[in-house]
């Protein structure tokens, strides 16, 4: 039987994290992968994610202040760049640019509050419907790129990867760590296990033989199959002219949040990507999505880009889904109970901690380092 002293199960942006500083900092670590390190079926595909400061919030001001960092390393370490800073703006009244400023301006991050009127002259290709929070320093991030880079130095640094490995179950071995079966039948010893899943927790949570009052302490974790489209862009414009937008309105007496940021590769450079925040059908779990776009969604968001995003065509040229794993509170989950750490759901705003969280999931699962109260499961 295979072993290796960390097991890490996921190779998406928080996995590879995982599997890249465990194996950095000396320790054997193997990382299993259902499919393909960021693959179609998981949420680290693709090749763009905002990077912002602005949340109602200090714990994740700070911590993007501390992503910022290890994506500089990432970007030095794998010699690819992975961040392309077109800044971020976001506005709405439901957004509250004014609350947003205050909490970056608590935390230090560099930052300008521009009156409505000013942004609609700066940014022609939005129609802003606020006061605009801006932030020059934000921008967009390389997710599928991001996981190549992790897994790879990962790999230089002695961890094996093996892909094609879905876990059917994990046991306690009968001396010490615990024992994983793949659903073909292959077994590997872990002492320790790290579960970074995303939107498969909820299939292989089960499986765990974890306590069950620790059990019954997770949060709900609910997966939705969401949906992005692309809109070429009608100007001679590039990416780099397209600053990443959150704008939050009311709609018919629901608050709805809208993103949109360049679309990069996966738009061909050539259009904006466009999304409506937890639009997509709730799942059981990853293993239960069809990759089916749903018309109605397709249709809202294509007249909220006639509507407010002038600078594109309102004809999507391209098309996809992918998954939110989402928390009640959107918090993320950074646990470890014998010898098992459970790995993030990102609530659909982890992208952007990616490399930072597999810092502190490492520090976690050797018992080396801390996380934020909100990441812990009460005990």
């Amino acid at each position: 039987m295979e072993s290796s002293k960390y097991v890490v199960v996921g190779a998406g942006l928080m996995g590879a994290a995982t599997a890249w500083h465990l194996a950095a900092g000396g320790q054997e670590v193997t990382l299993l992968e259902r499919d393909v390190p960021a693959g179609a079926f998981g949420s680290s595909h693709g090749s763009a994610r905002i990077f912002r400061y602005a949340y109602p919030n200090d714990t994740y001001a700070r911590l993007v202040q501390e992503a910022a960092p290890v994506w500089s390393q990432l970007e030095r370490e794998s010699d690819r760049a992975l961040m392309q800073r077109v800044g971020a703006i976001d506005f709405g009244a439901e957004r509250d640019p004014r609350g947003l400023a205050a909490v970056l301006s608590r935390v230090g991050v560099e930052h300008t509050l521009i009156e409505h009127e000013d942004a609609r002259t700066r940014w022609p290709q939005y129609a802003v419907d606020t006061d605009v929070l801006w932030q020059p320093t934000a921008g967009v991030v390389d997710a599928e790129g991001a996981v190549d880079s992790m897994v790879t130095l990962a790999e230089k640094a002695g961890a094996q990867i093996l892909t094609g490995w879905d876990v059917a179950e994990v046991s306690t071995a009968s001396t010490t760590g615990y024992v994983l079966r793949s659903t073909d039948g292959r077994d590997i010893h872990a002492a320790e296990v790290v579960i970074a899943a995303g939107g498969w927790l909820p299939h292989i949570l089960p499986s765990l033989p974890l306590p069950g009052g620790f059990v019954d302490a997770l949060p709900h974790f609910e997966v939705r199959q969401e949906q992005t489209f692309h809109f070429p862009y009608a100007q001679l414009l590039d990416d780099a002219e397209w600053p990443t937008m959150i704008h939050m309105l009311r709609d018919g007496g629901v608050k709805k949040a809208i993103y949109a940021l360049p679309g990069g590769r996966n738009g061909e450079h050539r259009g904006l990507k466009v999304a409506l925040h937890n639009g997509g059908k709730v799942l059981s779990s990853a293993a239960q999505q069809d990759g089916q776009v749903d018309p109605a969604n397709r249709q809202w968001v294509t007249e909220y880009v006639r509507k407010f995003i002038p600078g594109v065509v309102p004809e999507p040229y391209n098309e996809a889904t992918c998954l939110f794993t989402n928390t009640p509170t959107e918090d993320f989950v950074l646990e470890r109970v014998d010898g098992i750490t459970i790995v993030s759901a990102c609530s659909g705003h982890g992208a952007k901690f990616g490399p930072l969280i597999g810092l502190l999931a490492a520090g976690v699962a050797t018992q080396n380092g801390a996380v934020p109260d909100e990441f812990r499961v009460p005990r």
